[in-house]
This record gives structure tokens, C-alpha cells and sequence, in this order.
């Protein structure tokens, strides 16, 4: 019987939506000027002198209905998918199309005039950069080629359009960046808030009856002596855990096969990795090797003490692959799920915790052939962004 698992990383996007709705609320108040400023002028300058005034009216109601809808839904109800965006743009490029019909070919501004920024600009803030520079290209465009006379004002504002949109769109993208790099900041820090007060707290705790462990137990011999050795290795880790907490905000770069090859001293355990080097930030590695140091603690465990095991890494373009297989008896269904539920969070949290955290996934498959973990880990994960 084969028994598969997975645990998958959902990107979040927290800093990045509040910046965009930072911006949509921005572009409903432009559209709240740049509709007045249309309507003003045309009414200003006569609809009644245009070829067809009665469809002069109904174009500027429906600019006026269509920036009402916008805003209720990009601001209101937080609607800003990619197919209003589009429907928006699609408005503001058929009143522009309109404007020969109704004015007449002769015509010399258009009905929308600066209207059509709004669509620009939130294509720019949806898209980014290119978004921006399409929806410039497709309103200069159109605007252009519907004119009988092409005046110096006219290829100046248009000039303007396709300039803009670019500009606001990587403005967009780079204020998005700074708030998913000043939330990685901010997470950093309290982690490693936190690390220092576990640390104080097995300081003065876990360790101080791991010592005392070890030293009774050399002193009664036997299996108390085994016993004490294995609390002298755990002591040894969690200190080296305690004097490396510090360093937790350490993003500094360092080569993730190396590191992974010194798990070969472990009895048993065989490493195989392909030629050259993986940089990585320095907390990524030391969560992969950590990763699958747990997954071979659980060979010792389980398994037995110097039980064959492997583990293979694959580097790719854009993510690394690290699998770790035994050939014990395999994990029986619904034990993962019996010891999460008594409270024992081992593969939960070591394993599947420490790869969620990264960005990555962890599949588990499991029979009577072994176990086999592997782990997906993109090279531009939440950890290794740098």
C-alpha cells in the first residue's frame, strides 16, 4: 500500500494588495476630477453643436453611470480583476471611438478627452509596466488614427498617455516590492524576537536537566549511560541553536550542496549532489539542511541506528529539489495524521512547517518499499528573495 501526501505553500500577498488598494482608491478620485473636467468642457463648449447632440448627451451619461460603477466596484466592493480592467479599457477606447460619430469627422478634442486616463492608469496599476504602455499604445493609437487633422497639441498629450502609463505602472510594482520587503523585515525581527525568548527559556529549563541527564546517567552505566549520551548530543544542538539565534536576520549567502554533503558523516546516510555550487541566503540553507536532518533523525528512529539512507538533490533554474529515502517498513496510514493529533508535531512542523515557510512543498511517499520524502524549494522562495 502506497500513502501520498502533500503540503503545498499559498503565496501571500498581503503587502502587495494594500498597496494596490492604496492606489484604486487614488484612481477613484482621479476619475472623480478627470470625469468633471470632461463633462465640464463639453458642456462648456456646446453638446448642442455637435453632429448628433442627443447621442452627445447619451455618451457623457454613460461616461458618468460607467465612473460611478468603477469606483463602487474597485473601492467599495474591492472587485479589481483583470477582466473589469480590461471592460474598463475597453469603455474608455468606445467613447473615444465615438467621438467622429457623434462631433463629427471634423472634430478637434475628443468627447472623453483626459477621462481615458483613468482606464490607463489602472491598467498600469493592474498590470504594471507593460499594462500601462498597451493601454497607452491602444489610446494614442485609436486617437491618432480617427483624426482628419493631426495637431502638435494633439501628438504632445498622447505623447504624454504613452509615457505615463509605463511610469506609473513600475512605480506601482516598486512600491509593492518595498511592502513585501518591509513585511519580510518586520517578520524577521519578531522571529527572531521570539527565538531569543525560547532560547532563555530552554536556557533555563530543558537544558540544565539534559546536563544533569547526561551526568547521572554516566554515573549509574548501562542503559543510563546510553540514555545520557543521547541528552549530551541534544544538549550540544540546542546551545548551537542558542549561540546562532542571533544571526537569524543574517541573509548572507551561502552554498547549499556543501552543506548538504556533510550529512554524509552520519552512519548510513549516503549524499549525492550534482557539480558546482547553489548560493542560497544563509536562514534558506540552514532550514533545508535542517529539513532533512529531521528526515534522517527519523530514519535513526524508526528505522534503526545506521539504517541505509539517501539523499539526492536536483538543481533547476528556478527551484531546488532535495529527496531523502529509507528502505524501512514505511509509515502506516493515518499515523502522521494519529500523532499530530496526540500533540506530537514532529513532521508537521520540522518537516512540512520549515518548506511551507520557504515557499516550497513537501510530498511524502510511503509502503512497504520505504519512505521518501521530497521537497520543491523555489531559488527565489519567501527566504531566499535577495
Amino acid at each position: 500500500m502506497v500513502v501520498r501526501s502533500r503540503a503545498t505553500a499559498s503565496p501571500v500577498g498581503a503587502a502587495e494588495l494594500a498597496v494596490e488598494g492604496r492606489m484604486f482608491v487614488a484612481l477613484a478620485v482621479l476619475r472623480v476630477v478627470v470625469l468633471a473636467y470632461a463633462v465640464g468642457l463639453n458642456l462648456y463648449r456646446g453638446v448642442d453643436r455637435f453632429d448628433h447632440p442627443a447621442a452627445g448627451y447619451a455618451v457623457l451619461a454613460a461616461m458618468v453611470g460607467w465612473s460611478v460603477l468603477m469606483i463602487v466596484l474597485t473601492t467599495v466592493m474591492r472587485r479589481r480583476d483583470a477582466g473589469l480592467v480590461l471592460a474598463d479599457l475597453a469603455v474608455a477606447l468606445g467613447v473615444l471611438a465615438l467621438t467622429p460619430v457623434v462631433k463629427g469627422p471634423w472634430f478637434e478634442a475628443s468627447i472623453p478627452g483626459f477621462w481615458v486616463m483613468a482606464a490607463l492608469l489602472t491598467c498600469a496599476v493592474r498590470f504594471g509596466t507593460l499594462g500601462g504602455l498597451g493601454a497607452g499604445l491602444l489610446i494614442g493609437g485609436l486617437d491618432l488614427a480617427q483624426r482628419q487633422e493631426i495637431a502638435g497639441t494633439t501628438i504632445g498629450n498622447d505623447f504624454l498617455l504613452l509615457i505615463g502609463g509605463p511610469i506609473v505602472g513600475l512605480l506601482c510594482r516598486s512600491l509593492q516590492q518595498m511592502a513585501h520587503e518591509r513585511d519580510q523585515a518586520e517578520r524577521a525581527a519578531a522571529a527572531a524576537e521570539e527565538r531569543a525568548r525560547l532560547a532563555r527559556v530552554v536556557h533555563d529549563g530543558v537544558l540544565q536537566v539534559l546536563a544533569l541527564v547526561q551526568r547521572r546517567g554516566g554515573e549509574l552505566g548501562g542503559e543510563a549511560a546510553e540514555l545520557g549520551r543521547l541528552a549530551g548530543e541534544q544538549e550540544v544542538r540546542l546551545r548551537s541553536l542558542i549561540r546562532s539565534q542571533d544571526a537569524v536576520l543574517d541573509t548572507a549567502p551561502v552554498e547549499l550542496l556543501g552543506q548538504l554533503g556533510r550529512l554524509a558523516l552520519r552512519p548510513g546516510v549516503e549524499v549525492v549532489v550534482p557539480a558546482g555550487t547553489v548560493d542560497l541566503p544563509g536562514p534558506v540553507v540552514a532550514e533545508l539542511v535542517a529539513v532533512v536532518g529531521a528526515c534522517l533523525d527519523n530514519v535513526t528512529r524508526h528505522v534503526g541506528e545506521g539504517a541505509p539512507a539517501w539523499v539526492l538533490a536536483e538543481v533547476l533554474p528556478d527551484v531546488v529539489v532535495l529527496t531523502v529515502r529509507d528502505e524501512g517498513p514505511g509509515i502506516p496510514p493515518g499515523r502522521l495524521e494519529e500523532a499530530a493529533a496526540q500533540g506530537r508535531l514532529g513532521v508537521a512542523e520540522s518537516i512540512r512547517g520549515r518548506i511551507r515557510d520557504l515557499g516550497g512543498t513537501a510530498e511524502l511517499t510511503t509502503g512497504g518499499f520505504g519512505t521518501e520524502w521530497e521537497f520543491t524549494v523555489p531559488r527565489t522562495s519567501p527566504g531566499a528573495a535577495g
